[in-house]
Parts: structure tokens; sequence; C-alpha cells
């Protein structure tokens, strides 16, 4: 794993894995290893990975619930590929985590390509032998890559220093920019394929995508130390006790899964109205577009003017989306409603971050970092999962109703942290 602080007992190393180990006495002190050149080289490499990676998760995203309510044998699991998609992260996020203390980042993240590889493929054999059951396990393998893309921030913030730390995960994140367009555009070309199959050939270009992001990870380059193995710093209980945490991974959580709930509802909703699946791609793309394009600034906005403030941001944004979706079914209010979507969880999802790597020393970032991811997807599984069952239930009014009650929690638990921190200062 790529880390800023020596480590301390005896990193075994071979001379191909000299870029990432290197071996110290136990009596070392720990010293700052921060470097912005090298934080800076990687944040390029993983936003081209995070291109990638992103393009595969609009192809289930915009296909799953589509597909879903094709081969489902019951209405209200249509959403179930997505729900097993997010599934995947959220189960992979602790041994993805755990796994890259040992192996390093650039071995984390080239076996999880080796995922999307499987899943994608898996996928298309389900679509030929219509495979309801298959095809939820082809998104389950996807979402296990996912795990390992969701660590691209972390690890382009490896060797940053503070002050570039929030910009060198925005940058990372634009990478989502291109997936934005990439994702959608192999959806719309590559739908007929293998006709008359319809799909399967979406597939085979997100097995294919998959391949590129293998040998791109190849490109990580870690900081010349390795992770403290005799040391992972204080007890995870003892950590998870800080208020700014808490509120962070609460953050994270309902941006993500909100964005989540509406967004998998959205192109069934979409097709519903009697709009193409085209419609449909198109609106995911302006979606993931905004999701990632303000990623060119916002690590100058969290520097400016904080954290805390660009994440309540974000969840006004939010509610923003629920009041455009109510206004009408017009092809404009899905569209709209989508572009304030993804641009409330771009302020809200990157303010949380930022805020979770405020909580941990060096030696504690693995774990923190996967219990972070593990919580939040955990809950978007679930909001991805609900979101189906809204939508069969009550209707898509519903779906963006809920937006309202968890965005006003987030922000009154963010109102609350500032106000305490202020009157105590940032203690855990």
């Amino acid at each position: 794993m790529a880390s800023r602080w020596p480590s301390a007992g005896r990193a075994i190393r071979t001379a191909h894995e000299r870029d990432d180990h290197v071996s110290e006495t136990a009596a070392s002190p720990p010293q700052g290893h921060i470097d912005d050149a090298l934080a800076r080289r990687n944040a390029m490499v993983l936003a081209a990975g995070q291109m990638l990676g992103g393009a595969c998760a609009t192809i289930v995203f915009t296909l799953g619930g589509i597909i879903g309510t094709t081969l489902a044998p019951n209405p209200g699991w249509a959403t179930l590929p997505v729900t097993a998609f997010v599934l995947g992260q959220a189960v992979a996020t602790l041994p993805a985590g755990i796994g890259m203390r040992y192996i390093g980042r650039r071995y984390g993240f080239m076996l999880g390509s080796l995922f999307a590889i499987a899943g994608g493929l898996t996928s298309m054999v389900a679509l030929f032998l219509a495979r309801f059951d298959l095809f939820v396990f082809g998104a389950f393998l996807v979402g296990c890559f996912q795990a390992h893309v969701q660590y691209y921030r972390f690890a382009a913030a490896d060797t940053a220093s503070e002050v570039f730390r929030p910009k060198a995960i925005s940058w990372v994140l634009v990478g989502g920019v291109a997936a934005a367009v990439l994702g959608p555009q192999l959806v719309i070309f590559t739908r007929d394929l293998m006709s008359p199959v319809s799909f399967a050939g979406s597939y085979l270009a997100l097995a294919l995508v998959a391949v590129l992001s293998f040998f791109l990870m190849m490109q990580v380059r870690g900081a010349p130390v390795r992770a403290r193995l005799g040391s992972s710093g204080r007890p995870l209980s003892e950590i998870l006790r800080q208020p700014r945490l808490l509120v962070a991974i609460c953050c994270g959580m309902i941006s993500y899964s909100l964005m989540s709930l509406v967004m998998t509802a959205a192109p069934i909703a979409m097709l519903a109205c009697n709009y193409g699946v085209t419609d449909a791609a198109l609106a995911i793309q302006w979606h993931a577009l905004a999701m990632f394009a303000p990623s060119f600034f916002t690590g100058h906005l969290i520097a400016r003017f904080g954290k805390e403030r660009i994440t309540a941001i974000g969840m006004v944004i939010l509610a923003s989306c629920g009041i455009v979706a109510l206004m009408g079914i017009e092809l404009a209010h899905f569209w709209v409603a989508l572009i304030l979507l993804g641009l409330g969880w771009n302020f809200g999802f990157i303010g949380a971050t930022a805020m979770v790597t405020d909580c941990y020393r060096p030696e504690e970032a693995n774990k923190v970092q996967a219990v972070n991811d593990f919580t939040v997807f955990a809950g978007v599984a679930f909001a991805s999962f609900m979101s189906g069952q809204l939508m069969s239930t009550f209707g898509w009014e519903t779906v963006n109703i809920v937006l309202f009650p968890m965005t006003g929690l987030a922000i009154l638990l963010i109102i609350g942290l500032v106000t305490r921190e202020r009157r105590l200062g940032p203690v855990g």
C-alpha cells in the first residue's frame, strides 16, 4: 500500500516490487513522507482508471433495471441486479482494504479488474441463457471491482500534503467525466452488437474495458515505504468514537444512497413514461457528467469554504433534485433532476470523503477507509433494492419524497458537528 509514513518491522520485497517496498527496523521513528509530485502522477493514472471503472458502473446502472424488468420473475425485483452490484461493492470493500495493506495498491487494483472481466462475461452469458440469477451474479462480480475502484481516491491522497489532499481526491473523480460519456455511448453503440440478444454486446464491451483497466493499474506507483504491518494504530472502537468521523460516514452514506435510490429508479420510470432506452442512456450520461465534472473545482471550493459547508450544500442540491422531479414527467424534468442529483452527490460525497481523511493516522488508513466504504455501500445496496420496491409499489413520486428527510438529517448532523467543534475544538 502506498503510505506517507515509513513502516515498522521488516518488509520483504523483490526487485520487481522495489517501488512499493522498503524494509526498516522496528526502532525507526515514523517520519512523514509527503510527495505531492508522486501524488499528482498517481492522481493522473487513477483518474484514467476512474474513467474506465466509471464506464463499467454506468453500464450496470443504465441497463441493470431495464434488463431486470424483462428477466426478473417479480416486478419488485427489477432493480436486484443494481442491488447485487452495490452489494458486491460492500462485501468486497473490507477484503480489498485489508488485502492492499499486504500486497499494495497496484496489485490490489489489478486484482479488482479481474472481477470486472469475469462479471462482464458472466452477464453476457446470462443474457444468452435468459438467466436472471446468473445476470445478478455477474452484476455482483462487477460490484467487487467497484469496491477496488473506490480506493482510487484514497490512493491518490496517500502521499499528498494536507493542502493538496482534497484536490488529489477531486482529480481522480474528474475521470468520471469521461466515464459519463464513455459508458452510455458504449450502451448505445453495442446494444445490438450480438443481435438478437439485446445488450449482450454491452457487457462484452464492459469486459474489454476492464482488460484495459488491468494494464493501466500496472502504472500505479506507491511511496517508497511499506505500511506498518506491526502496528495498526488505535483500536477501531476508539477511532469510531470521533464525532467528526461518524458524521462524515453518515453524510457519505446519505449522499451516495440517495443518488443510488433515484438513479436506479430513473431509467425504469422513463421507460414507464414511454421514453426509449436511448433517452434513458442519455439522461444517465448527463447525470454522470454532473456527478464528476464539478470535480475540476470541488477541491478548490473545499479548500476555500471548508469541508462541512460544501457537504451541506451538496445535501441542499440533492433535495432540489426531488423538487424538480416532483414538478412533472416531461423529459426535461428527468434530465434536470438527474443533473441536480449528480451535482449534489459530488459536493456531498467528496466533502464527506475529505472529512474522513481528517480522522485517522497513516497506519490506520486502510481499516478506517474500509469501514467507511463498507458502511457507505451497505447503505447504497439497501437504497438500490428499496428503489425497485418503492417504484413497483408507490411510484416515482415516492422515490423522490425520500430525499427530503434524509438530506435534512445530514444537514442537522453537520450543524451539530460544527457547533460542537466551535465550542470544544475538534476532539475525538
